[in-house]
């Protein structure tokens, strides 16, 4: 009994336990195969499905509403044709051209030979005033249509450069310098100078539309491109981000070139051709915006500054 008694009373030792640091988290991300390899490729790898499956998406919407039934399909023909019918009557052309790149020079070249007509109609007229303003106009026209039909030479449809042509053309400003100018000088216009300028004005309302309708197709044919241009790019931009999840490890790349590592020139490559979807879609997007900017208004309306004569500047 003593024995236990003491055995009791003495104390019994505890074993001691060494505490361990736990692993660093973040330990792992700078090996090999750690969670953060692909963090650059996977981020990429989604990207690129969700805006191509996007781009696709909002083509396939906006090209929808070029189908549908016969009827609205008529009628669009209809308003072709009637559209045609009134430019043949004003150029003087028993048929248009069908080509945009001929279509708005013919128009261009007869809004030149209008103000030809309007100088040779107030010629006989005894007002400096009128004579100074109108001569500065013409100018001003026939310095603008030489520079379009110059640009429009050997140009195709669905090239930058037709459209382009056609946004350089001021026609809101030129109908607006002709009718403030035949608004001022009502009384000592005659006859034959009251219908030059009304030829003028007719020609000028032509334009308008004929550029919206052919920007309408640019845009639409320009959406098309992109669609296929981004599937095309899509292909090996997926291949190079799977690639990088996949098959990416570091210590594959230990090499350096001129003091560069091989690691950092592959991934630079391979974001690079990933990206290539983005830049096609960018480019489209600089595009369309700068073209609808510049063509907000139709009709004798001026947002920006145009190519016009200072002799003619109103307040």
């Amino acid at each position: 009994m003593a024995d236990r008694r003491r055995n009791r009373g003495q104390r019994v030792p505890r074993a001691r336990y060494h505490r361990t640091t736990p692993p660093d988290r973040d330990a792992s991300a700078v090996q090999p195969g750690g969670p953060y390899r692909d963090a650059v490729p996977g981020g990429l790898l989604t990207s690129i499905i969700t805006g191509v499956t996007l781009v696709l998406t909002l083509s396939q919407l906006v090209l929808s509403q070029e189908q549908g039934p016969v009827g609205d399909q008529r009628e669009r023909m209809e308003g072709a044709m009637a559209f045609r019918k009134d430019v043949e009557d004003v150029i003087k052309e028993p048929v248009s051209p069908a080509q945009p790149s001929a279509f708005l020079p013919s128009l261009v070249k007869l809004t030149k030979c209008h103000t030809d007509a309007l100088q040779d109609a107030i010629a006989d007229i005894d007002d400096d005033n009128l004579n100074d303003q109108v001569g500065a106009f013409t100018e001003n026209v026939k310095r603008n249509a030489d520079a379009v039909q110059s640009n429009l030479e050997g140009s195709q449809f669905g090239e930058f450069d037709v459209v382009f042509s056609a946004l350089n053309y001021n026609y809101s400003w030129k109908l607006y310098a002709a009718r403030r100018i035949r608004a001022e000088n009502e009384d000592v216009l005659t006859e034959e100078a009251h219908h030059a300028f009304d030829e003028l004005i007719n020609a000028l309302e032509l334009f308008g539309p004929a550029r919206e309708h052919f920007k309408t197709l640019y845009f639409q044919w320009a959406l098309i491109d992109l669609s296929r241009t981004m599937l095309y790019a899509s292909v090996p931009a997926l291949l190079t981000a799977v690639a990088g999840v996949l098959y990416l490890e570091p210590a594959l790349f230990p090499e350096t070139v001129f003091g560069v590592r091989t690691l950092v020139v592959v991934v630079s490559a391979g974001v690079a051709v990933s990206l290539l979807p983005f830049a096609f879609l960018l480019s489209y997007i600089l595009r369309i915006v700068t073209v609808t900017k510049r063509t907000l208004s139709i009709g004798p309306f001026i947002l920006r500054e145009t190519d016009r004569s200072r002799d003619l500047d109103w307040d």
